[in-house]
């Protein structure tokens, strides 16, 4: 006997809101992009030109971001049994591609320009950075406000405060510049954005990445929740014990469950399945568990028990 719970959280307000948030960050960053990279080539300034790759991946990010959270909206249907939920979890990982390439493409310039210093102008790298300071805080306030607990909407994130960072650096670095003439500040300066990339990218393809490779949630024990199984009467076993996270806040769990014998006559079945998917919910907030009850002689007939 199978029975499946079925995640019943309604996010369609919460989606509706992030996708606001991802637009109006959106369209603040390639208003603010365009101008600085007009900047960065008129002053020579690697650290705006680096912050203004970065953001465009920022402007990548978001719209991915977007757009796969448009896909995972979809209902499921046909082959697609839980939607395009994943969708997200592509985009976070594609974020987190992104920022590591990004970071390869400035690091390798920032040490050039260590080696062999081009001249920088101080006054509008300070000046853009300083707008851009405010910018990302004003973009990153928008994000923050959208559904952090998404992976998706975490790493556009990760992506515009990590900019925010850099922004901070690079008007440190025109300082330093203008009064101290010292043109190498600018390459450290991107040298630090591009420690504060890899950092974000890591982060980002390790969720992603567990998500992906079907691990067990983070936060789960899976032996507590086999003991909890087991602590439950009649159940007499516990195997093929599987546990995953489908997209950002929904886990999902399946397991068979040798019961006693008697369970299958006395109608005690459907009682126990209420008990162990209540158990499942309210001690590790798992809504979408799927349990197989069998007798303890139904092994002999199960290949590939685990």
């Amino acid at each position: 006997m199978t029975s499946q719970g079925h995640h019943g959280h309604s996010h369609g307000a919460a989606a509706s809101a992030s996708r606001r948030h991802l637009l109006a960050a959106l369209l603040l960053l390639t208003a603010f992009m365009l101008g600085e990279v007009i900047v960065a080539v008129l002053s020579g300034s690697l650290a705006l030109l680096s912050d203004a790759g970065h953001m465009l991946s920022d402007v990548g990010a978001i719209g991915a971001a977007l757009w796969a959270a448009r896909l995972a909206d979809r209902p499921a249907a046909g082959a697609w049994t839980f939607g395009w939920k994943r969708a997200e979890i592509l985009s976070a990982a594609g974020n987190g591609i992104t920022l590591l390439v990004v970071s390869g493409i400035v690091a390798v310039e920032a040490i050039s320009r260590l080696i062999h210093p081009p001249r920088v102008e101080g006054v509008p790298v300070v000046a853009t950075a300083a707008a851009g300071i405010v910018v990302n805080i004003a973009a990153t306030w928008v994000l923050a406000k959208g559904n952090r607990s998404s992976l998706n909407v975490q790493g556009a994130f990760r992506h515009v405060l990590t900019d925010l960072y850099g922004f901070i650096g690079t008007v440190i670095a025109g300082i330093v510049i203008l009064t101290a003439g010292w043109a190498r500040a600018d390459a450290v300066a991107s040298l630090l954005v591009v420690a504060l990339m890899l950092k974000a990218s890591w982060e980002l393809l390790r969720d992603s990445g567990r998500i992906l490779l079907e691990a067990a949630p983070r936060d789960m024990n899976l032996d507590d929740v086999r003991a909890h199984l087991l602590g439950t009467d009649h159940v007499q076993g516990v195997h093929d014990l599987h546990a995953w996270t489908v997209t950002s806040g929904l886990p999902a769990l399946s397991a068979h469950i040798v019961v006693d014998e008697a369970c299958f006559t006395d109608g005690h079945a459907p009682r126990l399945l209420d008990r162990l998917q209540a158990c499942i919910a309210g001690h590790f907030d798992v809504e979408h568990s799927t349990f197989q009850l069998e007798a303890a002689a139904h092994a002999g007939h199960e290949p590939g028990t685990h």
